[in-house]
């Protein structure tokens, strides 16, 4: 991690009303009576209220997609589009979150946290991608031939500012925050990264190497970030961070897929797919996965010092 952001930067509340006690409240709709109302009955089995919470959100991340194909046109409507989407992406996880849990109040997603955690998060996740581009760089895989272009840094800034809010909101809102509540922090992390992993096998350059790298470096990596700090700002912002600077900045491909929106620089990467990561782009290398694992560790270790690591819960008999 470059100098400038040192994990030591990274301020998360430990007390108060984002502190241990609420955030751990907020997982749970069960122990949530501020404010709240009873959820529907059908919606009181943890299984039921995780298959509609996360197909709803996968659905909404599909018809955001959907709506950005059409709106990448021109850099200011993919811009538009892309913020607006994520906004919507927002606004229907806090409706279904409301309405199958009771809750009124998503400590996860405090408006207090947004604008710090999204803004420390970008930054993490534009050096992090740096430090690995920067290795790949070193054994003469990655080649810049020349500038890019504004207007496609920011199509792919519009694109990713709604990947990286319908894609947490989907796996770390849905599937990992609910599923911990049977299978504890360790079952949510495996079962979350590895379904991350495997959504991106469905883009058109998709590899089994480049899904299992995804699912270790970023899936894991999200979800320690969510278990630590039990919001969702965080992860959004390293993912967008990420992100952009693999496509928008350096002018990778990101995830095999095939946005071709450009980025700052005009660049290729070429040789062995181990340390390239190959056509599915260097979150394949595993550089990657080598970069992604330091702080996976570190929200970890903090998500253990702060009591945040949640056992699986005892067999009712």
């Amino acid at each position: 991690m470059p100098a400038d952001i040192h994990p030591s930067s990274i301020r998360l509340d430990d007390h108060g009303p984002q502190g241990t006690a609420s955030t751990a409240a907020a997982a749970s709709p069960s122990t949530v009576r501020d404010g709240a109302r009873r959820p529907a009955r059908w919606a009181r089995s943890t299984w039921v209220r995780l298959a509609v919470l996360f197909v709803a959100m996968l659905g909404v991340d599909a018809i955001a997609g959907g709506i950005n194909k059409v709106a990448d046109a021109t850099p200011l409507t993919a811009l538009i589009g892309g913020v607006a989407t994520g906004g919507l992406a927002l606004a229907a996880y806090l409706w279904l979150v409301r309405y199958l849990e009771g809750r009124t109040r998503l400590e996860e997603l405090a408006p207090a946290r947004a604008r710090p955690e999204l803004r420390r998060g970008f930054l993490v996740g534009l050096g992090l991608f740096a430090v690995t581009i920067a290795l790949v760089a070193m054994t003469g895989g990655y080649h810049v031939h020349g500038w890019g272009s504004f207007g496609g840094a920011l199509t792919t800034l519009g694109l990713m500012s709604c990947v990286a809010v319908t894609e947490e909101l989907a796996f770390r809102g849905a599937l990992f925050r609910v599923l911990e509540e049977k299978t504890g922090t360790w079952g949510a992390l495996v079962v979350s990264g590895l379904a991350f992993g495997g959504l991106h096998l469905v883009n058109q350059h998709a590899t089994l190497t480049g899904a299992l790298a995804i699912a270790v470096e970023a899936g894991l990596m999200f979800g320690a970030v969510y278990a630590a700090t039990r919001s969702l700002w965080l992860p959004i912002g390293i993912h967008l961070g990420w992100n952009l600077a693999e496509q928008g900045v350096f002018g990778t491909t990101v995830s095999g897929s095939d946005t071709r929106t450009g980025g700052l620089l005009h660049a290729t990467v070429t040789g062995p797919h181990t340390l390239t990561g190959g056509s599915f782009g260097p979150e394949a290398s595993v550089f990657a996965v080598l970069v992604c694992l330091v702080p996976t560790v570190f929200f970890l270790l903090m998500a253990k010092r702060r009591g945040r690591l949640r056992p699986r819960p005892a067999r009712k008999h």
